[in-house]
């Protein structure tokens, strides 16, 4: 008891001398042992270190997982799995569960019919793009966030705490300058003299492991380098795999939508003209189509006859002058019959208006149900 007594008395006492030290520093009433250039460079290098792999950790989290609110439950499941040192589950990815929850309704509405057979189609697009989704969160949570993790739970906690112990005794340090400076008696200069003389090669001991400490920084950084080459090359795996899927998920459509419905009739609302229906100029025009969309060779514009079924009406978006006589010109909010024929170019359509017939570009049209 005794023993603790003391010990507890000696390093409140040390405290004290210690606050006392940099309080003086602070007021500017005592000096201070300043540290080499290049140890200082060391220190803000690795501060900087620290800070921006925090913020790249951080910003890495959001996101692999952008909703962290909505995720709590699934954070505290993952923060305990982790203290028990235990497997993670494998849990579904937002694309799989649409994915699955399409293949459910498509069951449901009947996959034979044309709105379930491409529930089908879309569902397996989403629940592939949502495994790819989990392939990409999970390769970089291992290869980039862990390392990060790693750094900053393991290598700056021994640095921060390293750097500590140099700043005491260098309070240390500094408090046995100032007492050297007091000393009055020969006794009391040689006492002094011998703690400063302990006092620096203490500081010098714990100075040169600090050193070596944040030289390591220049590791870490190579080791982060060789991690971000990692995330980079999952990050275009995933989406190339994205890319491929959705490109096959379109095939697959265009191929339906042939069945279904005109392949004219598919873009049904391009954006008007800001300000009016009468573009100023001619960069706010829509795309011209391309010509002959029609083999004029087989069959004549004044020969085409509107089908029984699939006439529809659309509004004029846009002035129209024809560019020969096979096309209808058009004026601005007028309403016009329409339909597409056999081995028609998509971007156009047949256009009627009383007993005028001629081809009309798409664009320049609002289909209307």
């Amino acid at each position: 008891m005794d023993f603790n007594v003391k010990k507890l008395a000696s390093d409140a006492g040390l405290f004290f001398t210690r606050a006392v030290q940099f309080t003086e520093e602070k007021l500017g009433q005592a000096e201070k042992t300043e540290l080499d250039a290049h140890f200082e460079n060391l220190l803000a290098r690795a501060d900087s270190t620290k800070n921006w792999t925090e913020k790249i950790f951080r910003q890495t989290e959001v996101l692999l997982q952008p909703n962290p609110i909505d995720n709590t439950g699934a954070r505290i499941e993952e923060f305990l799995y982790e203290k028990l040192d235990r497997k993670i589950p494998s849990r579904a990815t937002n694309g799989e569960l649409l994915g699955q929850y399409m293949l459910e309704a498509a069951n449901e509405f009947g996959p034979g019919t044309p709105y379930g057979s491409t529930l089908v189609k879309v569902g397996e697009s989403q629940r592939r793009l949502g495994g790819a989704e989990r392939e990409f969160m999970q390769s970089t949570a291992i290869n980039f966030l862990t390392p990060l993790r790693n750094f900053l739970e393991g290598d700056w906690r021994t640095i921060s705490k390293e750097r500590r112990l140099l700043e005491n005794l260098r309070l240390d340090l500094d408090v046995c300058k100032a007492r050297l400076k007091k000393a009055k008696t020969a006794e009391a200069k040689a006492a002094a003299d011998h703690e400063l003389r302990v006092a620096q090669t203490e500081f010098d001991r714990q100075a040169e492991l600090t050193r070596l400490l944040l030289e390591g920084i220049s590791s870490t950084h190579v080791n982060h380098l060789r991690c971000l080459h990692e995330f980079v090359e999952a990050q275009a795996t995933y989406y190339a795999q994205c890319h491929q899927y959705m490109q096959d998920l379109q095939k697959q459509l265009g191929s339906a939508n042939g069945e279904v419905f005109p392949t004219a009739f598919v873009n049904t609302n391009p954006t008007p003209v800001p300000g009016g229906s009468s573009p100023s100029s001619a960069a706010t025009l829509p795309v011209q189509p391309s010509p002959s969309p029609l083999d004029t060779g087989a069959l004549s514009i004044e020969e085409v006859q509107p089908p029984a079924t699939g006439t529809r009406k659309a509004k004029v978006l846009y002035d129209y002058d024809a560019a020969d006589t096979s096309e209808l010109s058009l004026l601005a909010d007028e309403l016009i019959t329409v339909y597409t024929v056999p081995g028609m170019d998509p971007d156009w359509l047949v256009g009627e208006r009383g007993n005028q017939k001629g081809k009309v570009p798409v664009t320049y049209l609002e289909l209307l149900s």
